[in-house]
């Protein structure tokens, strides 16, 4: 795939390249943003630029797929790349965009690099830019083109048929079609993004996965309000939606997109959240209640008590209605925990992992690591074990 001379440059350049990519990330969208301020606009997240997960995202992304190349010469990292395209089809990005990121990424690294990025070593990153640019094109055809809509156009009205209190701080909100359609198919574990027109006028997308069975006409998101700290704002559309959204109002939403799905397979699944990352996997469980699944599961969940567990009761009875699963709950609030619950942090020495199980992850990503790791531990593949971040993957692009 990257040409043998474009190969040796980049092995050579990239311990440099890497080295400065934070800066050169941040350099790049300050830059894009005074000159294309419309891209804020209904496309980037003003809270991950605030706190600078995008950049890091975006950094850790162009360095795992040049350092894929030299390792696998043949080979594409293509579950890299295919996580980075659902997360653009979420947002409407279109091929014609990929050429505004390179103009200002590559001015980012000749401004940061200096006279270290000759002729021939911006010609090498320029090969490895666009070998990673044309496959996510590809793919984002692929993915537009499944989800039945043009590149871009992903947006349609739905109407809450219903608002519902989940805890103090997380609601649901069930849509349908506000244009009286179908609604697109959808699989268990995928996404969909809400556009909001904020107070100062500015659009901003936020993703929120689907809690419910995706089968039928209705949709649902469960939404937790993202309160501010630590040097991160609130989440202003969280907090748009918990404040103002109630029956008969319409939502601008995306088309279902997202790559973590349950399969198909009849094998044993395992199902692994903390906090508010219990919603996609509620809503794979309400598929599998739907469907009349034999398959063996474990639910496993860890919260703070009984009072923050999101969608804790309809876990439960979704649970029973399946003929071989069960669920485990881990509270940290001792006193609080409800019958059969444990106390503290989820352990999972205290359950049996089944043979062969498929295991799906969702939660904050120091627990995530945490799980993965005690699952490798105890033999799990680490094919087996699939996960889903809420926000940019600082894990897949960066680190394990």
């Amino acid at each position: 795939m990257l040409s043998a001379e474009s190969a040796a440059v980049i092995r050579a350049t990239l311990p440099a390249v890497a080295g400065a990519l934070d800066e050169i990330t941040e350099r790049f969208y300050g830059s894009m943003f005074q000159d294309r301020p419309e891209l804020l606009d209904g496309m980037f997240n003003r809270g991950n630029q605030a706190v600078g997960t995008q950049r890091r995202a975006l950094a850790g992304a162009v360095a795992g797929f040049a350092s894929a190349l030299l390792a696998e010469p043949d080979a594409r990292p293509d579950a890299l790349l295919e996580r980075i395209a659902h997360k653009h089809t979420a947002v409407g990005v279109t091929e014609d965009q990929y050429t505004i990121v390179h103009k200002y990424l590559f001015g980012a690294i000749a401004e940061v690099l200096g006279d270290a990025v000759t002729p021939r070593v911006a010609a090498a990153w320029d090969e490895v830019y666009w070998l990673m640019a044309g496959a996510l094109i590809a793919r984002e055809a692929r993915i537009y083109r499944d989800a039945g809509v043009a590149p871009g156009d992903i947006w349609r009205p739905w109407t809450v048929v219903e608002r519902r209190a989940e805890t103090a701080d997380v609601v649901s909100f069930l849509l349908r079609p506000a244009d009286g359609g179908p609604a697109p198919a959808a699989r268990a574990g995928q996404y969909v993004s809400v556009r909001m027109t904020m107070p100062d006028g500015v659009r901003q997308v936020r993703q929120y996965s689907l809690s419910c069975d995706p089968g039928g006409q209705l949709r649902r998101i469960t939404v937790k309000r993202v309160a501010g700290g630590a040097g991160a704002p609130a989440g202003e559309v969280s907090d748009l939606l918990h404040r103002t959204v109630r029956v008969g109002d319409e939502l601008t939403l995306s088309a279902p997109f997202g790559d973590v799905v349950l399969d198909e397979a009849d094998t044993p699944l395992v199902l692994v959240s903390a906090g508010i990352g219990c919603t996609p996997l509620v809503g794979m469980l309400d598929r599998l209640a739907a469907t009349g699944s034999e398959r063996a599961v474990l639910v496993l969940h860890a919260d703070r008590s009984p009072g923050d567990h999101a969608l804790r009761a309809e876990t439960r009875e979704l649970t029973d209605r399946l003929p071989h699963a069960q669920a485990v709950f881990w509270y940290e609030r001792a006193g609080l925990a409800e019958a059969g619950a444990r106390t503290g942090r989820m352990d999972l020495s205290e359950v049996t992992v089944p043979a062969g199980a498929t295991v799906y992850l969702c939660g904050p990503l120091p627990f995530m690591r945490d799980v993965r790791s005690a699952l490798l531990q105890r033999g799990v593949p680490p094919r087996s074990i699939r996960y889903e971040v809420f926000g940019p993957d600082l894990w897949q692009a960066g680190a394990a």
